[in-house]
């Protein structure tokens, strides 16, 4: 790292900059700054600027327009021109921030959509030593767990373009007094000395009164951010350990095995694995209540958009999805594709020969596509007589909660076809008979899961 003794404060900075970027970036590697206007992200391109003929990266810049300040607009004309003036691209994107408990949550989340919609190697954000400080005590405050307190890292990798953070480790102090040598402009969000947001109480109100007595605090609680970054990483690696998957989800009887904390850091890690947004403790401890239970049933436990389901001896996630009416009724066509989004999925009609469904039989009478009522039939060996679609469904282990959404098959009133089960036997087409194959393609609501 370069020091100050040896470079002139306005170089300082650069060159720090500059050792992260060579660490990570190649030549040719496109770079999307996201740009704010403020101090931080106007010091971040700047010093990128300067930085892109010598390492050899492409530079664009993104101000995203949250709409939700009258001098919004004066914001995006800021950069704009500040932008054209120094030969860097820039987008500007509106978002609508979704209404919510909280304006802080929202307006990143919808800032983080925007950026990562751009075409990049990296997206670079300024997210800088004070910002990690802020963000680890405001976790602590709101009771989160090692991983929520861990650092925010100075690179993230994503499948489409990683999150660069070259400011990490350099303070705000060291960001203002290298925008004041440089003689950089920036705008000032009036909303950043509002101390009803909680980040701007921590930093106006309590983080000033730390500095009194602990001056190096960034610096140490940088340090415990990491110590809590490797104990998240431990504990990731002790839940695939202890981790038992089944075809479709985990099994129940290992976790039992477990711990109750290991029990409940398996389900921590199987719920971030697959997307789910994290519940809260309560829940959590719940989950692995009933997991613990000898007779799960079929309990679920709920996760906003998803839900934790125990079934065959399996914990599994599923998507959320709204119950068809038991009315629900679509006629078929004769097309090759039937769209059942109150169902989740889409019904395909592939033309065979000698295969499928006949279409000679299919025409006697209308054909449709309903859900269960209860008592339907259908046969589906030679030699056995009709059995009833509870049994099969149970046997055919479809589980409880995508039974109501079947797209199951009439021809007039005769059940002809059940997805996962198979055709009756007596509207099969016979050899070089002219029939139609059906497919059930269902969406993430609609899957076994």
């Amino acid at each position: 790292m370069a020091s100050s003794r040896k470079l002139p404060p306005s170089k300082e900075l650069e060159a720090r900059v500059s050792t992260v970027i060579r660490r990570h970036v190649r030549r040719g590697d496109r770079l999307v700054a996201g740009l704010s206007g403020g101090v931080d992200s106007m010091v971040l391109v700047d010093v990128l600027r300067s930085l892109r003929g010598r390492i050899g990266f492409t530079l664009a810049a993104v101000h995203v327009n949250h709409q939700l300040n009258p001098a919004a607009g004066r914001w995006a004309s800021f950069c704009r021109a500040w932008c054209k003036q120094h030969g860097v691209p820039l987008k500007v994107m509106k978002v609508k921030v979704a209404p919510g408990a909280s304006i802080e949550n929202a307006a990143r989340i919808a800032r983080y959509t925007a950026l990562v919609s751009v075409p990049a190697d990296f997206i670079v954000l300024a997210h800088n030593l004070d910002d990690q400080a802020e963000t680890l005590l405001l976790q602590l405050l709101r009771g989160a767990g090692v991983k929520g307190v861990s650092a925010m890292p100075v690179l993230r990798i994503e499948d489409q373009s990683s999150i660069l953070r070259p400011l990490m480790e350099i303070s705000r102090h060291e960001i203002e007094a290298h925008a004041r040598a440089r003689q950089l402009a920036w705008v000032e969000d009036d909303s950043n000395a509002n101390i009803e947001f909680d980040r701007n109480f921590m930093r106006h109100r309590v983080l000033p009164v730390v500095a009194e007595r602990f001056a190096a605090y960034r610096q140490t609680l940088l340090r415990a951010s990491r110590n809590f970054a490797e104990a998240a990483l431990l504990l990731d690696e002790l839940a695939k350990a202890d981790t038992e998957f089944t075809p479709l989800g985990l099994s129940i009887a290992a976790i039992r095995r477990l711990s109750v904390p290991r029990a409940k850091n398996v389900v921590r890690h199987y719920l971030a694995t697959s997307g789910v947004a994290m519940p809260n403790a309560t829940r959590l401890t719940e989950c692995v209540r009933q997991l613990q239970e000898a007779h799960t049933g079929r309990n679920a436990i709920d996760l906003g958009e998803h839900e934790l389901r125990f079934y065959a001896g399996e914990l599994r996630v599923v998507r959320k999805a709204s119950s068809p009416a038991r009315s629900f009724a679509r006629a078929w066509d004769g097309g090759s594709r039937l769209s059942l989004p109150e169902l989740g999925g889409t019904l395909v009609m592939t033309r065979r020969r000698g295969a499928g469904i006949s279409l000679e039989k299919f025409s006697a009478a209308a054909v449709s596509v309903r859900v269960r009522q209860g008592g339907e039939r259908l046969r589906i060996h030679e030699r056995r007589p009709r059995r009833s679609l509870k049994n099969l469904l149970q046997e055919a282990g479809v589980p409880p909660w995508l039974r109501e959404r079947l797209p199951l098959v009439f021809c007039g009133e005769l059940l002809v076809y059940v997805p996962g089960i198979g055709i009756d036997v007596g509207f099969r087409a016979r050899e070089e008979e002219k029939g139609v194959e059906p497919e059930w393609l269902a969406d993430s609501a609609g899957r076994p899961t």
